[in-house]
């Protein structure tokens, strides 16, 4: 097991072990038009992870395309360490997110977090199949915007720590709850 595995294992705990109990109206409860739910949270994790991918199956097989622009090291530095940056959970700046990877809706069902957990294994055994490819400093690009380049670990990275910031904003989100209910 790898570092990035071994993380989303513990993410998944979190997300599981904090918002299992709730309701289903909980879990969609949303403290303002422009925060998201517990659940559009978890849901947005599950549709950005899975843009990755085809990506992933293609750097596997040997026929992944990359953008002339991607041969330039200090782009792929740059890009990478840019965006590593704004997903860090210690960051409190809010951005903005692709319009391919908001929630679909806004009402899910108390199946999301089933849904979640099963994603996660899927994304476990997605990273897995492509690991060796971060020791030949493979670079791919942002599911979003071909010309967003970086290296393979750093979109490992980049994943995990989405992770943890969204995880940190549901958690947000329940606190406001419980503040609601009292």
């Amino acid at each position: 097991m790898n570092k990035w595995t071994e993380e989303i294992d513990k993410i998944t705990g979190r997300f599981v072990n904090s918002f299992s109990m709730l309701s289903e109206k909980d879990l969609n409860w949303k403290p303002s038009p422009k925060v998201w739910s517990i659940a559009e949270n978890i849901d947005h994790l599950i549709t950005l992870n899975e843009t990755y991918f085809p990506g992933f199956s293609k750097l596997k097989k040997g026929t992944y395309q990359l953008p002339f622009i991607s041969r330039f090291g200090f782009v792929v530095n740059f890009f990478g360490n840019m965006i590593l940056k704004s997903v860090q959970p210690d960051n409190l700046k809010k951005t903005k997110t692709f319009p391919i990877w908001r929630p679909k809706k806004s009402e899910f069902s108390k199946n999301i977090l089933n849904r979640f957990e099963e994603h996660q294994k899927r994304l476990k055994e997605e990273i897995e199949k492509i690991e060796d490819k971060v020791k030949e400093n493979a670079v791919i690009s942002s599911p979003a915007n071909k010309n967003i380049v970086y290296r393979l670990e750093t979109a490992f990275d980049i994943l995990v720590a989405h992770e943890k910031r969204h995880y940190l904003q549901a958690e947000n989100v329940y606190k406001l709850l419980k503040t609601e209910k009292s």
